[in-house]
């Protein structure tokens, strides 16, 4: 890992497709794409680079960013639990938790210590469904720009279809990790998929799934391309799988240690436009031409 400077090395391999993660990646706290970032988008996709959003973001939270940066490529949305074409509103791929794990995690986070700490968010047909809407809730809404679906009992929710994802709120972040370590203790990876969006969020979703696996398959199985071809820039433990398997990774400087130690490069943090700096630094050695 290295921050990203002029001095880059180059490549034989051309980038051919740039996936990027949204929040704390190509928008901060202003919940919008900054010009300099759309600009180098714009200029990627100018040097026919494809350019496609990988979200831990409902579908329908992540479309105006898609439509922003003029995407023609499906959107991976749900940490690449749903793969979905927006033009033809086609599903390529959705892979969602299973009603009777559902209704396991259910039953552990209604434990009387978890219960009171906790907003649940259970993610169904791209809709979302809570037991209350609490604080955090509500925040969640008003940047995600969606409506909660409040029902008391959540396994209400799971009377209409299985869960696309999971998702466990807290301010109390030592309350979220030691969610993350007790529940990697009870399940296997190939049991199920846990990972942190950002501190405050605990997700759970079905094994199968990773930003690394959605991006592959965009790139391979759709555009013929080879992990050498793409570039992927992300600042959380959900982009480590998809920055892994980029030929080339970019972690944002506002990432976690731990995330920017799995990158090729780690690029200056997002509310200085670092993904602007990351495209004009990689064009100036001529990583994409």
């Amino acid at each position: 890992m290295q921050e990203l400077t002029q001095a880059a090395p180059t490549t034989r391999s051309t980038i051919r497709l740039l996936a990027l993660d949204i929040d704390g990646t190509i928008a901060g706290l202003s919940n919008e794409i900054n010009p300099p970032v759309l600009e180098a988008i714009r200029a990627a996709q100018a040097k026919g680079i494809q350019v496609t959003i990988a979200t831990g973001r409902m579908f329908r939270s992540a479309l105006r960013f898609h439509q922003a940066i003029g995407c023609t490529l499906p959107l991976i949305s749900y940490q690449g639990a749903l793969i979905k074409d927006t033009s033809t509103q086609k599903v390529l791929r959705h892979w969602p938790l299973s009603i009777e794990t559902a209704l396991k995690l259910l039953e552990y986070f209604e434990q009387t210590e978890l219960r009171q700490a906790l907003s649940l968010h259970f993610y169904i047909d791209d809709r979302l469904y809570v037991r209350e809407i609490t604080p955090e809730t509500a925040l969640y809404c008003e940047r995600s720009g969606v409506e909660a679906i409040a029902v008391g009992d959540l396994r209400r929710a799971l009377e209409v279809d299985t869960p696309t994802k999971i998702l466990a709120l807290s301010e109390d972040t030592e309350l979220i990790d030691r969610l993350l370590d007790n529940l990697r203790q009870h399940y296997t990876p190939a049991e199920l998929y846990f990972t942190k969006s950002v501190a405050t969020f605990f997700e759970a979703a079905n094994p199968l799934v990773n930003k690394g696996t959605a991006v592959r398959y965009l790139a391979e199985e759709i555009l013929g391309l080879k992990a050498e071809n793409v570039m992927a820039i992300g600042d959380n433990f959900n982009d480590v799988e998809m920055i892994e398997y980029a030929g080339v990774g970019i972690a944002m400087g506002n990432s976690p240690i731990e995330v920017q130690a799995y990158a090729n490069w780690v690029a200056p943090d997002v509310e200085e436009s670092g993904v602007a700096r990351a495209n004009r630094t990689i064009f100036a050695v001529k990583f994409l031409l």
